[in-house]
């Protein structure tokens, strides 16, 4: 099995459609020890849906946006995890008035928010966990985040995609700064999906719309498999000197043109 033995912690699940949820189950499938981060109004919906796991998991309180939850998360671990050999990153929120307005017009407020969850939150999560990370000897642990492809302007995304861009920055300079420490990070650029977060997004249905039609190999907004499977793979110990990296998972549409 790819992570027989490994420890994670998963955050982002909220719901079956969640990629994240779908990264834990195949995560438990493939023999890892997984715990579970939510909080606030979502940790109900967490730790429902966990029950729905092939092993429940614990759930602990992890607000990306709080300092005091930051810091409290070795403690909160400690009685279900000894170390960490992989964390997936799967957060990010920007304000209605961050999506489909264009950039002009949103106020630094609701900016900062994005930036804050959907970026800055990636290295502070990093720097978190610094002193839980167990790479095996001679081998990596792995940091594992998710992004749209920021290379791109797309309809409604707006400020949201800034924060992405920023995030994929933000990997590599963690690539460099966690090497040392036998640490991997890289991004899985997924295509869209119908998950809650998605649906946030104005105009979503555009990308329904062409995204199966345009892409080499077909793409279905329904399935998070594909993108949890690539998770999962850069979570093992098949990719140990890939680090600040972009993996796409979007059935090759960024390859073709209009």
């Amino acid at each position: 099995m790819l992570l027989e033995g490994k420890r994670l912690l998963v955050t982002g699940v909220l719901t079956e459609r969640s990629i994240a949820y779908a990264v834990a189950r195949l995560a438990q499938e493939q023999g890892a020890t997984v715990v579970l981060s939510s909080f606030g109004r979502p940790m109900s919906l967490t730790k429902r849906v966990a029950r729905r796991l092939p092993v429940e998991p614990p759930v602990v309180e992890l607000d990306l946006s709080s300092a005091e939850d930051l810091a409290a998360l070795p403690e909160r671990l400690a009685p279900h995890l000894d170390g960490l050999d992989g964390v997936l990153h799967a957060v990010g929120y920007a304000p209605a008035s961050a999506l489909g307005s264009g950039l002009l017009g949103t106020s630094w407020d609701d900016v900062g928010t994005a930036l804050q969850v959907s970026t800055w939150s990636y290295a502070a999560l990093a720097h978190a966990v610094r002193d839980l990370w167990a790479p095996p000897s001679g081998g990596t642990a792995s940091y594992v985040g998710l992004t749209f492809d920021a290379t791109r302007a797309w309809p409604s995304y707006d400020w949201m995609g800034v924060a992405k861009a920023g995030l994929e920055s933000a990997n590599r300079y963690l690539a460099r700064d966690l090497g040392p420490r036998g640490v991997r990070s890289n991004l899985v650029a997924a295509g869209p999906l119908a998950t809650v977060a998605a649906k946030s997004v104005p105009g979503f249905s555009e990308f329904e719309d062409v995204w199966d039609a345009r892409a080499p190999l077909g793409w279905d907004v329904r399935d998070p498999e594909p993108v949890a499977r690539a998770c999962v793979a850069l979570l093992s110990d098949w990719f140990p000197r890939t680090t600040g990296s972009v993996v796409h998972v979007d059935g090759g549409f960024r390859a073709v043109g209009a």
